[in-house]
């Protein structure tokens, strides 16, 4: 066996020192040797072998240290990709996880003379998204994978078909409402119409009545006709009334059944088991999270994953968390705030906060914007709105 055979206790010795990581300037790329310290080092670079390697990085210095940039670029966005990749996480913590490999391609054989170099780097070139914060960089990948960007656009697309689906069905809706009252007014117009001719005719037969009546009998016996008569001109008008007042309330209901028509048809549409969309205030009811001090804590909702998972940015902290909606809670303002409805037959549309109802968990909202502006809701729950932050 020889002396520096595998087997050797200098060897095994020498393997056990090696475990972990040593330090970055006692690395050489080109031999990819580790030394353990300054004279190992020194001893290394004027070896035979490290020789022959530098004579090949000095006939295209260039392409060498572009290839190894491109590496080390390519693995640390891999590795973010598939460990971070919906995450805002500082760049020293993936850094850690990069090098944790002891064949690593090492940043001194870069372009790159520190990681902060490097982080600018992936901000200016648009690979992710970097943040300076007090606590170091902080860093987000921007996935920009092709079935990514195509299954994007297939939900944009679908997206779009709905709204304007419901739309085209909000309109239809309304035509209807339209022909049907135009309907009751042009049945109401010829009631009016034909009780004025009925009236008219009643009131002749009275008068040519009083006139004969007078000519033949008393003067006494004239007027109590001619009252008579007066009594039966009132009591027709007033059951010409009550038929107006009957038909205004029957064509009252009938518009309140078409808008409950409505009402019921825009609520099993949009009456999904997701409410999560972004720019929304919730609070976070998890308490797993209870020991981080976020129980009970409020965050806004920046980006939705697969409609049931949020990625919650707390209002004090900051950190950037990823919940379930079982653990989430709507927030409600106060009194003449904006919510979000974000359930149910307006789904997606911003409001007014008019009142709330404490006893029945529920609210009054008044519609901002869209095809229902203006409309009031008054009984809509507490889960069903949300505060726009």
């Amino acid at each position: 066996m020889g002396k520096n055979d595998f087997l050797t206790p200098k060897a095994m010795a020498n393997r056990m020192k090696a475990k972990g990581l040593q330090k970055l300037r006692w690395y050489c790329q080109m031999c990819q040797k580790q030394c353990r310290d300054e004279n190992g080092f020194k001893c290394h670079c004027m070896s035979e072998s490290h020789q022959r390697q530098m004579q090949v990085f000095g006939q295209n210095p260039t392409r060498v240290l572009e290839g190894y940039s491109e590496e080390f670029e390519t693995t640390f966005l891999d590795l973010m990709r598939r460990s971070h990749r919906f995450s805002r996480i500082a760049a020293t913590v993936v850094y850690n996880e990069y090098i944790n490999d002891r064949h690593h391609v090492h940043m001194n054989s870069t372009e790159w003379a520190t990681l902060t170099e490097f982080v600018k780097y992936l901000g200016k070139t648009g690979k992710c998204k970097v943040d300076e914060t007090p606590k170091g960089w902080f860093i987000t990948y921007i996935d920009r994978d092709s079935e990514t960007l195509f299954k994007e656009r297939l939900k944009n697309k679908r997206v779009k078909s709905d709204l304007a689906e419901e739309e085209k069905q909000e309109r239809e809706i309304q035509r209807q409402i339209e022909r049907a009252s135009e309907m009751f007014n042009d049945g109401e117009k010829k009631k009016d119409e034909d009780l004025s001719l009925k009236s008219g005719v009643k009131v002749g037969f009275s008068l040519g009545g009083g006139i004969i009546k007078q000519a033949v009998t008393t003067g006494g016996q004239a007027r109590g006709e001619s009252s008579k008569h007066m009594f039966e001109d009132e009591e027709d008008e007033r059951g010409e009334k009550r038929k107006r007042s009957g038909g205004d309330s029957e064509r009252r209901s009938a518009l309140d059944d078409l808008m409950r028509e409505e009402e019921k048809k825009k609520e099993r549409m949009n009456r999904k088991a997701y409410w999560l969309c972004q720019g929304i205030t919730v609070k976070v009811m998890s308490k797993a999270l209870a020991e981080k001090g976020y129980y009970k804590q409020k965050g806004v909702v920046r980006k939705v994953i697969d409609n049931y998972v949020g990625e919650v940015e707390m209002i004090d902290s900051k950190h950037v968390l990823r919940v379930d909606q079982e653990e989430l809670e709507t927030v409600l303002p106060q009194i003449g705030g904006l919510v979000k409805i974000v359930n149910g037959a307006y789904r997606g549309s911003n409001a007014k906060l008019l009142g709330v109802d404490t006893d029945k968990f529920c609210a009054k909202v008044q519609i901002e914007k869209g095809v229902y502006e203006g409309r009031v809701i008054k009984a809509i729950e507490y889960e069903d709105v949300c505060k726009i932050a």
